[in-house]
């Protein structure tokens, strides 16, 4: 598998900018590995990042990538998809990224459920841009810009892109790669807007600031308090504080999806014109 993933790669690129430890080789490996058990081809499929070390994942991947300014590769994909419905269209975003300066485009291309899968990985932190606390950061947690302990509550992105409208919303961890390798796959195929948190450690910016701050039991504590939705599910609020809930959370297959209800507009416009131009033409 290794030999046909570098299919996918632009190994001239390599090797990476990420730190030791960082998950986010992890998940862009898992997608890799979905994509080629997808059987998706380099001529058909579409990567749009933003700004951040997550978003520097499409710079190594050998497909159809654009690069986009800070929080905007939603609206970048979106434009990419309705003017090529055929492409698979992928977003590759982060916390700061996709949740803060791009979080207003996050909630209406949930709400639009146009055939995007964007996947979003959070680590809590700014780790390109020098350590600031995220809206995802736990209350109590360190950064540059909390010295003393981030004091606002934490966005629970899989909630909000689910009250937003997006039809598939999972999460998964860079502990559990086999689960989320399989929920990218899921959510590729899923015919509307499908939102993927990765939950991915950052030992360099959060993990000298906070515990644990090796890459290692940051990982081992991701599967710690990892719980799949099935057994979340059977416990209350107060013992599900501080787990991690994986898997799908949310799948809706009925709503339709935005391009077909956009594509029958077109047509009824275009026939309203037609009709408009005959019976101009009649009455001459």
């Amino acid at each position: 598998m290794a030999l046909e993933i570098e299919q996918f790669l632009r190994t001239d690129r390599l090797p990476h900018i990420w730190c030791p430890g960082c998950g986010l080789g992890i998940i862009t490996g898992a997608f890799l590995r979905a994509i080629l058990d997808l059987g998706l081809t380099r001529e058909n499929t579409v990567v749009v990042s933003g700004i951040g070390c997550s978003s520097r994942a499409a710079g190594y991947l050998n497909l159809n990538t654009v690069h986009t300014i800070h929080g905007r590769a939603l609206p970048v994909a979106t434009g990419i998809k309705m003017a090529r419905p055929d492409f698979t269209v992928i977003v590759l975003t982060g916390d700061g990224d996709g949740a803060a300066i791009g979080g207003n485009h996050l909630i209406h291309s949930c709400r639009r459920n146009i055939d995007l899968t964007c996947i979003l990985f959070n680590n809590q932190i700014y780790g390109m841009t020098g350590g600031q606390f995220s809206p995802t950061m736990d209350p109590g947690g360190n950064a540059t810009t909390a010295p003393y302990g981030q004091l606002e509550p934490s966005f629970d992105l899989c909630r909000l892109a689910e009250a937003a409208g997006a039809t598939f919303v999972a999460r998964g961890t860079a502990a559990g790669v086999r689960q989320i390798e399989k929920i990218i796959k899921q959510g590729v195929q899923h015919p509307g807007f499908a939102f993927i948190e990765a939950v991915v450690p950052c030992p360099t910016e959060y993990g000298r600031r906070n515990k644990p701050a090796k890459a290692v039991d940051m990982l081992e504590e991701e599967r710690k308090r990892s719980i799949s939705v099935s057994k979340a599910a059977k416990l209350s609020p107060e013992e599900l504080e501080g787990k991690i809930v994986t898997g799908v959370l949310f799948q809706d297959v009925e709503r339709r999806e935005f391009q077909s209800t956009y594509a029958e507009t077109v047509a009824r416009v275009k026939d309203a014109e037609l009709a408009r131009r005959l019976a101009e033409g009649a009455g001459e």
